[in-house]
């Protein structure tokens, strides 16, 4: 082992800044980040949300008035497209992965358009379903 590599200052732990702006990360280990971001954000508070709204909307009509005049509200509609957007990714992306699952576009070249896709694609949906909502 050379005196060189063995003297070569590496860090100990990544910090966050550091993953977000220093480390350049390639298109399809971006989909994969916001794969599991997507995944975390339907699991835990857009499910909680939407079925506390639909409990609220079942128990009365004046519980449905209710959620009807708060879901009018633009920051519940930004929610909403918060939500809509990890669904198309979640499911895009999903996609994806069961392909190359299926060693459908492993080489670098399909896996870096499938990526960019990936993105194309749930961000052209969101935009769709954002319009129908606002």
């Amino acid at each position: 082992m050379s005196t060189a590599a063995a003297k070569k200052h590496r860090p100990k732990y990544l910090s966050l800044p550091a993953i977000l702006f220093q480390i350049r990360l390639p298109v399809p280990g971006w989909v994969s980040i916001m794969h599991r971001v997507s995944g975390a954000l339907l699991v835990f508070p857009f499910a909680a949300w939407l079925l506390y709204l639909l409990d609220v909307s079942l128990a009365s009509e004046a519980g449905f008035q209710k959620v009807k005049d708060y879901l009018g509200l633009w920051p519940v509609k930004a929610g909403l497209l918060v939500f809509v957007w990890a669904y198309c990714h979640h499911f895009c992306a999903g996609i994806r992965y069961l392909l190359l699952d299926l060693n459908k576009g492993i080489e670098l070249r399909p896996a870096r358009a499938s990526a960019i896709a990936v993105f194309v694609v749930s961000l052209l949906a969101t935009a769709f379903i954002g319009t129908r909502i606002w």
